[in-house]
């Protein structure tokens, strides 16, 4: 099968030409050796199937970044049978300083000239045949979003794969052109392959090519004594830089007319951005569509207009689909589904508890599979519609170019205290999923700025996390009849954003000091996204889920049924008495440890669930919900009287049976969100921090963290006035950071003046 690699600057729309190409033929997974993503996929309209990989998008050849390195060596290594360039018509001049990097490999190349709708649009006109022409290699218009032009590219590709095709560099009227000739023919003579790339690598003293060809760099060595740039001295990678962007001016320009207009005009990406990043209305701006976005996903009062409807409007009391379209009011879209959701698993459920009731199977077997395996499982799935259509709403905001302007004005309101609007980009992207976002700390140069972010990424809460806010809100305004429950997840969401915030400036202005690097990005013209990419990125979540929930979620919640219904001397025990159970006695041990974030010991006698359902947290997130779900029945049923299933209902059975107080169900998501993450996410933490040291000290950070937090909200939420002790003790570590940065305070002479009087 004919291979075919995709190569491009970030947001030139290399992932929506990859989507589009190969469909639900897409596969993902992960390069040899590293977390980055590796995209695979099938293109089947030509003669015959080709097989595409979508490399890391890059702005060059250099080795800076592993994603760099990634796509350097594939195109090197693996011999690609043809390269599509995806190039950003509408920024070509910087889109092609790659091209001319990937021109001086000895592969077959094809340039893919993309958003051309949006370069129409705006009145200009790029001549795709003359810059064709002064390349001389094939370049197809396209518009990824539109899905317009991309047969003629396979087509152009699948004939440009079939001729070999030699390597040219656009270096050769340049300073260094002597130099790189003689270098590619001291590594023809070694037989290295694709020896014009290297030479020019080598010329550029390119760390990898130095460390690979060690003899042919005294040539270089020896050229430099004698070579003196009057602008950059004797930098080779700073000349040839500059040799390709003035080639690009002088040449490839030109291809591109611009319309000629008296007055500049606006568009309406700039007219938007007024308002989206206006130095005073962007932060709330951003705020309100946060908002709006949540009560979409979880209100059950959609626009607050219950109280203006006819008591039990649709409610439909005493069938089936009772408070299918809400009850108080009307159900988002988010709450809708997830009652559609739930109807059909408590349908299941119900099936297959009356066939196995029906067959006469063992009551331990049928309690194991409906109310472990199943309650368990129906407790998490039931979240899987809240967590789609939010999102969707992410991606829509990701696609249409409004995350990255949040970035630059947060940017604006965050340098001057030693935080970059980079940092910004990976926490956002952890609301996601923290893997992703930790891998996205390489692009910042900063070791400390990168420590730091990558210490609050958990605290942008993920999609794991969304099942325990949402049943722990659902379950407070079930117990104590408080409305709007869009309202509490929206605030731990903002928490979560808030303590990232403030923990990683404290770190910037203490221990993790560093300069500020200066953030440069390219913000992309708005656009509509297109609804099949959202589509693909809909379905990659489900079936990361969905395996997640078979796997991992499954094997839990049959460990937590087993150890909740035998002793320590292995007798099996019934629903009544769990209390004699190992999880039960396992729980009661830790139980205390949580006393001051208010879901410890001065809970009711099942209070110890909260605890084990913490523990069981740091394995994947979902199992909170999980493991409330596998002892709800258990619970429910020696408790209270209800019928109820998934994860509200059991959430609501918890707080029923433990009379854990609203401040302590607020503490306990604070915790849940705040603390140390899943599996994954630590090692992918660990993979990404420079020591064992850090790694170390980052745990306990999360730890402390959401142990601190969670204390203040059920100390203020049950005491309000000792909202003015918390005050005084964060205004005391104010002053003294103050003191610190100034100089007048010096810990470490303190500590050393400690040690000598101890000596």
């Amino acid at each position: 099968m004919l291979k075919f690699a995709l190569a491009g600057n970030p947001n030139c729309g290399k992932t929506t030409l990859f989507n589009n190409l190969t469909g639900s033929t897409a596969h993902v997974g992960n390069w040899p050796g590293v977390t980055v993503d590796k995209k695979e996929g099938v293109y089947k309209k030509c003669a015959e199937p080709i097989k595409i990989i979508d490399l890391p998008g890059i702005y060059s050849l250099s080795p800076y970044t592993p994603e760099e390195v990634i796509s350097r060596n594939y195109i090197l290594e693996e011999k690609p049978d043809c390269v599509i360039n995806v190039v950003d018509a509408t920024n070509l001049e910087r889109n092609l300083y790659l091209t001319t990097q990937i021109m001086e490999i000895d592969v077959p190349v094809v340039i893919a000239l993309n958003m051309m709708d949006a370069v129409t649009k705006r009145g200009d006109r790029i001549d795709a045949k003359k810059l064709e022409e002064k390349t001389g290699i094939p370049v197809v218009s396209v518009s990824a979003l539109k899905n317009q032009g991309l047969d003629e590219l396979m087509k152009r590709g699948y004939e440009a794969s079939k001729t070999p095709r030699k390597g040219k560099t656009v270096l050769e009227g340049g300073a260094l052109a002597h130099l790189i000739k003689d270098c590619r023919i001291a590594l023809e003579g070694q037989g290295v392959e694709n020896a014009l790339f290297h030479a020019v690598k080598l010329v550029e003293t390119d760390e990898l090519e130095v460390k690979s060809h060690p003899a042919s760099k005294a040539m270089v060595d020896e050229f430099k004594k004698t070579f003196k740039d009057n602008t950059f001295g004797d930098d080779f990678e700073a000349v040839v830089a500059d040799g390709r962007y003035k080639y690009i001016t002088q040449n490839y320009s030109s291809v591109m007319v611009r319309e000629k207009t008296k007055k500049e005009k606006l568009n309406r990406s700039d007219k938007a951005d007024k308002v989206l990043t206006h130095k005073i209305w962007g932060i709330p701006v951003f705020l309100l569509i946060l908002f709006a976005i949540f009560h979409l996903t979880f209100s059950e009062n959609l626009l607050f207009i219950g109280a203006a409807l006819p008591e039990g409007w649709v409610s439909l009391e005493g069938t089936a689909a009772e408070g299918l379209f809400g009850t108080e009011g009307i159900a988002s879209p988010g709450v809708f589904l997830t009652n559609l959701l739930g109807l059909a698993t408590d349908s299941i459920t119900a099936a297959v508890q009356s066939a196995m009731e029906a067959g006469e199977v063992a009551s331990w077997a049928t309690g194991l599979v409906c109310d472990g395996m199943l309650g368990g499982l129906f407790a998490v799935v039931g979240f899987l519609p809240q967590i789609l259509v939010l999102f969707l709403f992410f991606s829509i905001l990701e696609d249409s170019g409004y995350m990255a302007r949040v970035a630059f004005i947060l940017d604006r309101l965050f340098r001057k205290f030693g935080l970059s609007g980079r940092a910004f980009m990976p926490m956002i992207m952890g609301f996601g999923c923290s893997v992703p976002a930790t891998i996205n700390t390489r692009t910042l140069a900063d070791k400390n700025e990168r420590i730091s972010t990558i210490r609050v990424i958990p605290f942008f809460s993920c999609g794991a996390k969304l099942p325990i806010l949402t049943a722990i809100a659902g379950g407070i305004g079930v117990a104590f009849g408080l409305p709007n429950t869009d309202i509490v997840t929206y605030g731990m969401y903002v928490l979560g954003i808030t303590v990232a915030i403030v923990c990683v400036l404290l770190m910037r202005s203490t221990t993790m000091k560093g300069d500020v690097p200066p953030f440069i990005m390219e913000l992309p013209a708005y656009h509509l996204p297109q609804p099949k990419n959202l589509m693909l990125h809909l379905w990659d979540k489900t079936k990361h889920f969905v395996k997640k929930a078979f796997t991992i979620i499954l094997a839990s919640t049959i460990v937590v049924w087993v150890i909740s219904h035998f002793s320590f001397g292995w007798e099996f025990l019934e629903d009544t008495e769990i209390d004699r159970s190992i999880l039960a006695g396992i729980g009661q041990l830790i139980q205390p440890v949580f006393t001051p974030m208010g879901f410890g010991s001065q809970l009711g006698a099942f209070g110890w669930v909260f605890a084990v359902a913490a523990i069981t947290g740091l394995i994947a997130k979902e199992n909170v919900i999980a493991t409330f779900g596998t002892l709800a029945a258990c619970i429910v049923g020696a408790v209270i009287d209800v019928e109820t299933d998934g994860g509200i209902a059991a959430a609501g059975a918890m707080i029923a049976a433990t009379g854990i107080t609203v401040p302590a169900l607020i503490s306990f998501i604070a915790f849940n969100m705040l603390t140390i993450p899943c599996f994954a996410a630590v090692a992918t933490a660990k993979a990404e921090l420079p020591t064992k040291k850090s790694f170390n000290f980052t745990l306990l950070f999360w730890l402390g963290t959401s142990y601190a937090v969670s204390t203040v909200i059920y100390l203020i939420g049950s005491w309000w006035w000792t909202v003015f002790i918390v005050a005084a003790v964060l205004a005391a570590v104010v002053v003294l950071i103050v003191l610190y940065n100034k100089g007048k305070i010096n810990f470490s002479a303190l500590k050393f003046k400690k040690k000598a009087r101890i000596k």
